[in-house]
């Protein structure tokens, strides 16, 4: 059976003293993670700080992207090694809006999850269609292209290390959510895709869902069959709120 994992991207928001407050709520009212792997992503400025305070807790440290280079004269890059130092055992990887706004294609996020896989990181890789793609009818287009660049030449092995999030770009930030149903077949979807590379890993994959995730809407999602967790953008912002998402877990 697979472990739901609730994951909060915090994206870049959260100066060092917001992240001791809101990390300092969550592990107040989080004794234990028993109902799901919980993993939270802030701002590289503030993963020090994380790693200090989730010592020994039940909360799980993440960074939001990395570089392929393991090191070299990349001006304003990150390594996985260095995320390492900080503590860091998950990256998020091809987000769409490192997709949208720093024109990350889907060759250069394999060879990032390439480099995260070496590196021992659990990769979170990002996968969605824009609402013209959906209206056009193009989305298992759009998701089975992604999916297939994205995992190119990983292996077995490495691929059972891997988390996949479906984020359709047209309920990020937007507001809008996809249906319970919706969602589920998009999923189901790259659940048949993947198993397409190896049929084994794919029905123990873990495929997150994120778009607008919030406490209203988490249970009827992850009540699905093929919905292993959420990828949580503002909702992760607010303890309460990202809390009764983990508590929606069944």
């Amino acid at each position: 059976m697979r472990r739901k994992i609730i994951a909060g991207n915090w994206k870049m928001n959260g100066t060092v003293d917001e992240t001791r407050q809101l990390l300092t709520s969550l592990l107040l009212a989080l004794p234990s993670a028993d109902k799901a792997i919980v993993v939270v992503c802030p701002p590289y400025t503030s993963l020090a700080i994380a790693k200090e305070m989730l010592n020994g807790s039940a909360i799980e440290l993440g960074a939001q992207d990395m570089s392929h280079h393991l090191s070299g004269a990349y001006t304003g890059e990150v390594s996985g090694s260095m995320l390492l130092t900080v503590g860091a055992r998950w990256v998020i990887l091809g987000h769409s809006e490192r997709r949208q706004f720093h024109a990350e294609t889907d060759e250069l996020i394999n060879l990032k999850l390439k480099t995260a896989l070496q590196l021992q990181l659990t990769p979170i890789v990002c996968v969605g269609e824009t609402l013209e793609q959906r209206q056009a009818g193009q989305t298992e287009e759009i998701i089975g292209r992604q999916v297939d660049f994205c995992l190119q030449n990983i292996s077995s092995a490495d691929l059972r290390r891997t988390v996949i999030a479906y984020e359709p770009v047209w309920a990020i930030g937007t507001g809008k959510t996809a249906t319970p149903e919706m969602a589920q077949e998009v999923h189901q979807f790259i659940r048949g895709r993947v198993s397409k590379i190896d049929s084994s890993v794919a029905s123990i994959l873990p495929i997150l869902y994120g778009g607008s995730v919030k406490a209203d809407n988490a249970e009827g999602l992850m009540a699905k069959p093929d919905i292993d967790g959420a990828l949580v953008g503002g909702a992760s912002l607010k303890a309460n709120e990202f809390l009764a998402i983990v508590n929606a877990v069944k």
